[in-house]
């Protein structure tokens, strides 16, 4: 292989540790790991957050414009909507859900116990705000997973080392959830013109030449240009146990992004109209005896 051709090394633009929130009415413990700040530096990131909580946790509220991604840590998550859909994911479950042109939903402590959860916003392109809703429950059976000594990859979107992940999005995401043994090794692969972020479940790992510790989450722009393969290098150091590291990256989508409150537009006018169907009824109802933001 030519030093032309060989692949790009992606080093960290960027290292930020997540914002303790402590608790509220909802949550037990909260953290934001991507604060919705800047899109653009994000992009096609929105926002990410932390969450442990027993009761109440997530009652009945709507979302628009966006993909949820939640990621179960620990414990059991109940969740249902206006529709009709429900269930349980349990650790290592993933639901990747399609809000786009809007519904009602909420996310429990399964009996008023215990869960501890990731959940990700991922933007949708303006052709595609309004598109069906869509809910997908991704068990932790069904990832596609890549082994290499001391580490597994568990491909939640996406394609690497030739298996797919299953999840089926509106923007192309690649998504996975990386364990590594101690002392371990390991090159992903991705495209050079997608944003990649690289968040710590646990560590620490050196991730682009930067130590990343547990609640820090390591950023990887885009480099501009034609897009070619590019590799996001990983270490572990000695030790007893093992690290755990969710990674997704994206093409940014490069549009204007409004948000307010629990809908994302591309401009005011479509944020007002998203409160105005959903004061209308038009994102449906909700079990009677239950309120939502208007």
């Amino acid at each position: 292989m030519t030093n032309s051709s060989r692949p790009i090394v992606r080093r960290a633009d960027r290292v930020h540790d997540r914002i303790e929130m402590g608790p509220n009415a909802q949550s037990d413990e909260r953290a934001l790991i991507i604060p919705l700040g800047d899109p653009s530096s994000t992009d096609p990131f929105l926002v990410m957050g932390e969450e442990k909580f027993s009761s109440p946790g997530f009652d009945w509220h709507p979302h628009r414009g966006v993909e949820t991604v939640t990621i179960v840590l620990d414990g059991l998550l109940e969740h249902g909507d206006n529709l009709g859909n429900a269930g349980v994911l349990e650790p290592g479950d993933v639901q990747w859900m399609t809000a786009g042109r809007g519904i009602i939903h909420r996310e429990l402590a399964v009996r008023r116990e215990y869960a501890h959860i990731i959940q990700l916003w991922v933007n949708l392109p303006a052709e595609r705000k309004l598109v069906a809703t869509r809910y997908q429950d991704l068990r932790a059976g069904t990832h596609a997973v890549h082994t290499e000594p001391g580490v597994t990859v568990q491909v939640i979107s996406g394609q690497t080392n030739e298996v797919t992940g299953p999840a089926v999005n509106q923007w192309p995401i690649f998504g996975a959830m990386l364990t590594f043994d101690p002392r371990t090794g390991y090159r992903q692969v991705l495209p050079s013109d997608e944003r990649i972020f690289a968040y710590v479940v646990a560590g620490p790992v050196a991730i682009g030449g930067r130590v990343v510790r547990t609640g820090q989450i390591a950023w990887f722009d885009p480099i501009p240009g034609r897009s070619v393969p590019s590799t996001l290098p990983f270490a572990t150091p000695d030790g007893d146990g093992q690290a755990k590291v969710m990674v997704f990256a994206g093409r940014p989508i490069g549009e204007p992004v409004v948000a307010r409150g629990p809908f994302v537009g591309n401009s005011y006018a479509e944020i007002e109209r998203a409160y105005r169907d959903l004061r209308a009824g038009r994102l449906g109802g909700v079990p009677r005896g239950t309120q939502v933001p208007g």
